[in-house]
């Protein structure tokens, strides 16, 4: 199952991972990645394509600088920002990003209309906001990348942990995109066994801090860039489960109205994602401790979005 067109937004190391994967999975005929700097979606788009016979999938990748070609697609995979320099506040990223994905998105809402947004340019549940309130369309259409990735994380260090499988663990990450993010002990098991019943407090205590900080351990290993594999690898789960109306719960930023007694802002909740996009948000029962921490995050994000309207 397939659709016809999926659009990815920035050919840097994300978006050029995430058209591959989208390719090799067939999850659209055409992948698109479009890019502002002349020849890079063109190379990368072609280098794509001629792996093709080795992968086996016919899925046809073309790159791009404007986004006539994009017209039509049924899912944008944005991507496209630039990262934190040496000596840039996060004012600065947050000023330069918000003004690339507003453009980004008039762009979108002009040639696809009818599109579903996934969004993974940080800050990443501010961008979504931004994203929403520029193409105008229902918050059923713009979904955030987070949770997917930091849940992915959470597993990845548990299955290191406890020398299992990851497909053995389930689990769930809450909040923000960042260091306010919260990994549900209590709702995280092996295959069906809670987690506190295999791990001491401590430890899991230690993953859960391991994994709010995965992103940044990252950047401290690669010096001069950021995760890739692993960002990509979730935004494309989260296409394949809208193109293949699969219903799967996944952890989401989505634009909140009233869950989790929260309104009007994008935070990581459990989200059931399919054709057309986020079709329910799930209410899990929390503790005190974790509704604390959902609220803490949920602040982190709104000061966030009260600095961007500072600087506009």
């Amino acid at each position: 199952m397939s659709v016809k067109k999926i659009t990815v937004v920035g050919a840097g190391h994300v978006g050029a991972t995430c058209s591959q994967l989208l390719a090799q999975k067939e999850l659209a005929r055409e992948v698109i990645l479009v890019d502002i700097a002349d020849g890079i979606p063109q190379g990368k788009g072609l280098d794509q394509w001629e792996s093709a016979p080795i992968e086996g999938c016919d899925s046809r990748v073309y790159g791009v600088n404007d986004y006539e070609k994009c017209a039509g697609s049924e899912i944008f995979i944005i991507t496209a920002g630039i990262a934190r320099k040496p000596g840039m506040s996060r004012d600065d990223l947050l000023k330069i990003n918000a003004g690339v994905i507003t453009s980004v998105c008039k762009e979108i809402k002009r040639v696809a209309p009818e599109s579903i947004v996934i969004m993974v340019t940080n800050p990443l549940d501010v961008m979504a906001q931004v994203a929403l309130e520029t193409t105008g369309f229902p918050r059923e259409r713009v979904i955030g990348m987070a949770g997917v990735l930091d849940t992915a994380r959470y597993r990845s260090f548990i299955a290191l942990e406890l020398d299992v499988s990851i497909e053995d663990i389930q689990a769930l990450v809450l909040g923000g995109h960042g260091d306010t993010m919260v990994p549900l002990a209590s709702y995280t098991s092996v295959s069906g066994i809670p987690l506190s019943q295999l791990l001491s407090q401590d430890r899991i205590d230690a993953l859960v801090e391991r994994t709010r900080k995965g992103g940044g351990e990252i950047v401290a290993y690669l010096k001069t860039g950021s995760a890739y594999y692993a960002p990509a690898a979730a935004a494309v789960q989260m296409a394949e489960a809208i193109v293949k109306d699969k219903k799967r719960i996944l952890p989401c930023a989505a634009w909140l109205q009233g869950e989790y007694g929260m309104k009007d802002l994008y935070l990581g909740v459990p989200c059931q994602l399919g054709e057309g996009g986020l079709q329910r948000i799930l209410e899990v029962e929390l503790s005190a401790e974790e509704t604390a921490a959902l609220e803490y995050s949920a602040e982190h994000v709104r000061s966030t979005v009260a600095a961007l309207k500072a600087l506009q």
